[in-house]
């Protein structure tokens, strides 16, 4: 029923997957109602809220920016923050992209694990859905729906042996997403790694720190989940929901989607008053739209 931070510093370092750029990370506890900021040690201690209002690019991975300054691959760091129940936390940073470090949120998780956790004195606040809001794109789709705990549903289907349709579908507390998601790491077809680097992309990409597909198996094997790509995908989901600012009472379906779909829905549910409400866990007192955009501005 309150909200939390980190009880001491904590860092890591690692090389970024698109940029190839060797960078930094330090949390740092933050006090209430500060919310999930990055802040660019290396410029200035610049702030870039982790907001669905500060999405930048989303082809590949989860980018934020403001003012024109960006933050690329914030994805995997923010699943484990938001999946850990930890809603106040800055997160120094000297680069312009979070270290994928082994592809998945594990490192992440026990670098929070070294920290620790801090109960703060606020009360922790929910946004509520209350009517359904959902993203549709051909045959890709998301939606977020009315609920009393946050409940994930990820589907994916992608023509190879090893994957194919796989749907992942469990209530989001820290027990469950670090044992069925927090080792599920990232993953490419081989057929698209000159492609992408063509793009810019996956600079920094290695077996070390993705799964690569080939035609019919596996590159760097073996797997650590049979379905480790739908777990991965419902990784990313969680990641990107966090980017709505404050822990979801929600049910949310996605369908064949990706970052592109998971960031269209935050901006359209924040966009949209009326599908939800703020509310505390013991009290359930409403409070008005314009209080979530007055927290997530601090």
């Amino acid at each position: 029923m309150f909200q939390t931070t980190i009880q001491h510093e904590v860092s890591t370092e690692g090389i970024g997957l698109h940029t190839g750029v060797f960078g930094h990370v330090r949390l740092v506890p933050a006090p209430g109602d500060t919310g999930i900021v990055f802040r660019r040690t290396d410029l200035d201690n610049f702030p870039i809220e982790a907001s669905g209002r500060n999405v930048a690019r989303v082809s590949y991975a989860t980018s934020l920016m403001k003012q024109g300054v960006l933050l690329s691959t914030t994805e995997h760091l923010l699943a484990a923050i938001y999946s850990s129940g930890i809603d106040n936390v800055f997160i120094d940073i000297d680069a312009i992209e979070v270290p994928i470090l082994d592809g998945s949120a594990e490192p992440f998780l026990r670098l929070l694990d070294e920290a620790g956790i801090r109960r703060l004195r606020r009360r922790r606040r929910y946004l509520k859905i209350t009517k359904p809001v959902e993203v549709i794109e051909a045959d890709r789709r998301i939606g977020i729906y009315p609920a009393d705990e946050f409940h994930v549903q990820c589907y994916v289907d992608f023509p190879h042996p090893l994957v194919g349709p796989q749907q992942i579908e469990m209530v989001v507390e820290a027990d469950s997403f670090r044992s069925l998601l927090a080792r599920a790491r990232t993953f490419c077809f081989e057929r698209d790694i000159e492609p992408l680097r063509s793009m810019g992309l996956i600079r920094g990409g290695s077996l070390d720190n993705a799964i690569v597909l080939t035609s019919d198996g596996v590159m760097n094997g073996p797997l650590r989940f049979p379905d480790e790509f739908g777990r991965h995908k419902a990784l990313d989901l969680i990641g990107d929901l966090a980017l709505v600012g404050l822990p979801l009472l929600a049910r949310v379906e996605a369908h064949k989607a990706g970052h592109a779909l998971h960031t269209q829905l935050v901006s359209r549910l924040l966009g949209d008053s009326s599908s939800w409400t703020i509310t505390t866990e013991d009290e359930h007192i409403a409070e008005t739209p314009q209080m979530v955009e007055a927290s997530a501005a601090n």
